[in-house]
């Protein structure tokens, strides 16, 4: 499904934003780090979230990735993904691991994989994409 210019995006640590709906229908959009997982986005998070809450009631969501401003002061592409989310366990917090790892340092990642895996009930969101959209 995904094309090879829209993985070579999502192969960047970028901030993507998930929008998901609130129960009184309006969106709820929260910045986040992601990885691909073959055709799939995957996001680590706390189950104790208001993302999470929704996704469970409502498993309709979108993800905005890139389509912003750049360094260079020029407006970049980016996609919309808009499909649905499913809550799941991390085994063995490999995504956890996996994502830590893509967005910091070993140094800061070994401390923040510990204290989250520790202190927060890690799972993560995975996000099956129905439909992509460029956005600028």
């Amino acid at each position: 499904m995904l094309t090879s210019e829209q993985r070579d995006l999502l192969r960047i640590p970028l901030i993507a934003r998930l929008s998901v709906n609130d129960p009184n229908g309006y969106p709820h959009t929260v910045p986040l780090w992601f990885d691909l997982d073959g055709d799939d986005l995957v996001i680590i998070t706390d189950r104790n979230t208001r993302k999470v809450d929704y996704l469970n009631a409502d498993p309709k969501a979108s993800i905005c990735i890139g389509g912003g401003e750049i360094a260079s002061g020029e407006i970049g592409a980016g996609w919309l993904f808009k499909g649905e989310g499913v809550v799941q366990e991390d085994p063995g917090y490999v995504w956890l691991r996996r994502m830590t790892y893509r967005y910091e340092s070993p140094a800061a990642a070994e401390k923040d994989i510990e204290s989250w895996r520790t202190t927060l009930d890690m799972v993560i969101i995975r996000f099956k994409i129905h439909t992509i959209s460029k956005v600028y």
